[in-house]
């Protein structure tokens, strides 16, 4: 089991960056495949991001493909998600998943991550 925690959230305008940090301890995070995920007030949670073990292989939800990316730093156990070019609808609350896992695959759907950090709220206003 790993323990997740999320910052880098905040207020910003649309058309500006942010990026979140998730930080892990508990288990290296190298055997670990990550992901983003976020959750807007009266809608389900949304796949952001994903990334492989060893970061080989990462995938986007198609909302954020070309403005978002994620990268990990596996001797830091640091997960990140630099979100460029923000919109209003990039609202929401994100967390950072973790699962167990070999070094290549990635998943998209929430149900295949085992733990998650409280989240971080990133607010776009106009």
């Amino acid at each position: 089991q790993v323990q997740l925690v999320e910052s880098g959230g905040g207020s910003v305008q649309a058309g500006d960056s942010l990026r979140l940090s998730c930080a892990a301890s508990g288990s290296s995070l190298s055997s670990y495949r990550m992901g983003w995920f976020r959750q807007a007030p009266g809608k389900e949670r949304e796949f952001v991001a994903a990334i492989s073990a060893f970061g080989g292989t990462s995938v986007y939800g198609d909302s954020v493909k070309g403005r978002f990316t994620i990268s990990r730093d596996n001797a830091k156990n640091m997960l990140y998600l630099q979100m460029n070019s923000l919109k209003l609808e990039d609202t929401a609350v994100y967390y950072c998943a973790a699962r167990w896992s070999d070094r290549y695959s990635v998943r998209t759907n929430p149900n295949e991550y085992t733990d998650w950090g409280q989240g971080t709220q990133v607010t776009v206003s106009s």
